[in-house]
């Protein structure tokens, strides 16, 4: 019922407004031109900048309201999450046009609440597939849901662009930037310093859930830096890492041996910069393997279900809502990057992450 009165509590004219613009072209931008852009954050250039958002953010609010709203299987009545979209649909379009510095500023606070709104998705999305999980048929093979992991990708990829943009600019008004930063970017990134950060917090949850944790030794220069945004890449090792800790902690768990290292191989290209993620934790079958980048799989208990009625923001468990591995995939095309696995069954896996050194691949616009 709270689903259908937000339904009607969003008058048709705005309805009829986000069908007008969802319409409307996505402009697309790249790393590149982000950081460029950023480097001079003058008030010229963040009025520029918010002008520019002004336009763009509603298209893209508006293509995912209406997409939540023709969902198959019913996905879009579970999580109460198109009301936030057309929440911030109206927050945009009744914004006036922005012409100086203090419109600008106003605008900038605006856009930050809009991100806030929007903290929890993930973990609502998750939920409703969850849902949607345990109501179906057992016997649905889990490739022929096409639909509805074409929809997440589309979702969630719009989504990391979204909160790109607002953060990027949010990032930019920062008196005091961190050294090398460029709003979210930073220009000498270390991809050996960021894996290890994020080797460490995936061996602290790893720790607190099973009492001891494989190793982790990561190979590469640690002089070697490039231009990303640190955050998505943390994300996405974390994430690989995560999962091999598992894997090798549940196989060597009943076991006399000590537990086999994750190794990290940094390797620094001319178009790519190549994170390899090795375990020996007993691999996936070949049968499963088109299964792990589907949202709707994952090997290990939901903590959703445990975690139903809390604020889900920030539960971390070992194992995800069974999205860590597209999700992943996802941050690393938002660049021009790409994920690959490849698993040996009854040896091990090994994660490949591209990540696009260029930086002038445009935003995919789902």
């Amino acid at each position: 019922m709270a689903v259908k009165k937000a339904y009607e509590s969003f008058s048709k004219s705005l309805i009829d407004e986000v069908h007008k613009w969802g319409c409307l072209k996505q402009t697309g931008v790249s790393l590149r031109y982000m950081m460029e852009f950023g480097s001079r954050p003058t008030n010229r250039n963040l009025l520029i900048s918010a002008q520019f958002l002004h336009k763009e953010l509603p298209i893209r609010i508006a293509r995912r309201a209406i997409e939540l709203e023709s969902l198959p299987y019913g996905l879009s009545l579970k999580p109460a999450v198109r009301d936030w979209y057309l929440d911030s649909f109206r927050d945009l379009r009744s914004f006036p046009d922005i012409k100086d510095t203090n419109e600008e500023r106003e605008f900038t606070k605006m856009i930050k609440a809009i991100k806030v709104r929007h903290n929890n998705v993930v973990p609502m999305m998750a939920l409703g597939v969850q849902q949607l999980k345990k109501g179906m048929d057992p016997k649905i093979v889990y490739e022929d849901l096409d639909e509805i992991h074409q929809f997440l990708d589309r979702f969630y990829m719009s989504r990391i662009g979204i909160r790109m943009l607002i953060g990027q600019h949010v990032e930019l008004h920062n008196p005091n930037p961190p050294l090398h930063c460029v709003g979210y970017i930073h220009t000498k990134m270390s991809p050996v310093e960021v894996a290890r950060n994020a080797s460490e917090d995936a061996r602290a949850i790893c720790l607190r859930e099973y009492g001891s944790a494989p190793d982790v030794n990561i190979y590469g220069d640690p002089d070697f830096t490039f231009p990303y945004v640190p955050t998505h890449l943390h994300l996405m090792v974390f994430e690989l890492v995560k999962n091999s800790l598992r894997a090798v902690q549940e196989r060597s768990m009943d076991s006399d041996k000590i537990a086999p290292p994750i190794r990290i191989i940094v390797a620094d290209g001319i178009e790519d910069v190549t994170i390899k993620v090795s375990d020996e934790g007993g691999g996936i079958p070949r049968s499963g393997l088109p299964k792990i980048f589907t949202y709707l799989y994952s090997t290990a208990r939901n903590p959703l279900d445990e975690h139903a009625d809390l604020g889900i923001a920030d539960t971390v468990t070992m194992a995800g809502y069974g999205y860590g591995l597209p999700i992943s995939r996802l941050y690393a095309r938002y660049f021009g990057g790409d994920l690959q696995i490849i698993s040996m069954e009854g040896y091990g896996t090994d994660a490949y992450l591209h990540l696009s050194r260029l930086g002038d691949s445009q935003e995919p616009l789902p």
